[in-house]
């Protein structure tokens, strides 16, 4: 207590919650919740749905990313995942399991990594279908709509200089490590910054729901109706496919979204360009990569399909920081995009069960199927 005596007051305030908090780091690990289906048998997975993020509750209200799968999925059995970000649902007569990662590259890496490593549950055949709300580039779709990727770039790892200390040649102060500029074309073999996911597959399950009619609305038309300078941006809600960009910055803003094509055409060697951004699908695909390496999973089911619940840059006359507030106050594209995830990934999933004999061995979209 003598150093206490000698700490002033405020100062000893801290010192005292410092120790706590250090105490509370040290505790004991809490004892794991219960677990409504342990034993429950689901094995092999068939699938496994991969949401990012739940509102509030997992049913009954204002829904989130799991909400709609879970109710209309009946994931009802529950799974507990004390070493992940959120508990795992399955519906044993489908073989479906749910999951939510968490919000960012790190919880989405972590949570898949655990539910990977679970002795539980027997992954090594199961189709992983990520379905994500995202931002989306006006130059390419309108909000509602949803989009197949491939390409997955990772838009954290890399050099950043402040803008106001760029050379007055160059358009953006991040880019690639290892290189001398944007635009360097002598950049080094990826390690985490591109991942390129089964293109085969991406190809077969837009191919399969390309044609589906998405869900509108007036109010979802008077939103994009201001995108007076995208002609893709005024189309009702449609299935497309395109690059994708996972930061754990929420950006926004046209020269941001500059960025975001260039990054992406840099990286895919301009075989697509930026059309939708979140904050987890390198994260997701790093920790699935691990886990085919250790035999776990077979990356090769691994897709990701992303919905538009909002644009990544104003329409003409509204500044990005008006927008983005404003957007941040209820995106105005949210509900129609939880639809469009279900409806399109339900299209993919019912035809994966409907023929799982075929699809348990044969992997769509390989050459030879």
């Amino acid at each position: 207590m003598g150093m206490l005596r000698a700490i002033p007051v405020a100062a000893r305030a801290v010192f005292i919650a410092g120790a706590a908090s250090m105490a509370g780091a040290c505790a004991p690990p809490a004892d794991p919740p219960p677990d409504d289906s342990a034993g429950a048998d689901i094995n092999p997975v068939r699938v496994v749905v991969v949401a990012m993020w739940e509102r509030g509750a997992d049913e009954g209200d204002e829904p989130g990313e799991f909400q709609l799968w879970k109710a209309r999925r009946g994931l009802s059995e529950r799974f507990a995942l004390p070493q992940g970000d959120h508990d795992l649902y399955c519906n044993r007569e489908s073989q479906i399991l749910g999951m939510v990662t968490g919000v960012g590259t790190a919880k989405s890496a972590a949570t898949t990594m655990a539910v990977g490593l679970d002795p539980r549950f027997d992954l090594t055949r199961a189709y992983w279908l990520v379905a994500g709300v995202a931002g989306i580039d006006p130059e390419d779709a309108s909000i509602g709509s949803a989009v197949w990727s491939a390409y997955l770039v990772d838009g954290d790892l890399g050099y950043e200089l402040d803008a106001r200390e760029i050379p007055p040649d160059w358009d953006t102060g991040f880019f690639a490590i290892g290189s001398t500029s944007p635009t360097d074309p002598h950049k080094r073999e990826p390690r985490g910054e591109v991942f390129l996911v089964n293109e085969g597959l991406r190809d077969w399950a837009f191919e399969l729901t390309k044609d589906l009619t998405l869900p509108d609305d007036p109010a979802l038309a008077a939103a994009r109706a201001a995108y007076v300078n995208h002609p893709n941006a005024l189309r009702p809600p449609f299935v497309a496919r395109g690059g994708h960009i996972a930061a754990m910055t929420f950006w926004h803003g046209a020269l941001k979204n500059a960025w975001a094509n260039d990054y992406v055409r840099y990286w895919s060697d301009g075989r697509t360009d930026f059309f939708t951004s979140a904050m987890e699908d390198t994260g997701t695909y790093r920790a699935i990569d691990y886990l085919h390496r250790a035999g776990r999973v077979d990356a090769n089911r691994f897709m990701v399909l992303r919905a538009g619940s909002n644009y990544t840059m104003p329409p003409p006359g509204v500044s990005a920081a008006d927008y983005l507030i404003r957007e941040s106050e209820g995106y105005s594209g949210m509900i129609a995009s939880l639809e469009s995830l279900y409806l399109v990934g339900s299209a993919v999933i019912d035809e994966l069960l409907g023929n799982w004999p075929h699809y348990a061995e044969h992997v769509p979209g390989a050459t030879p199927d």
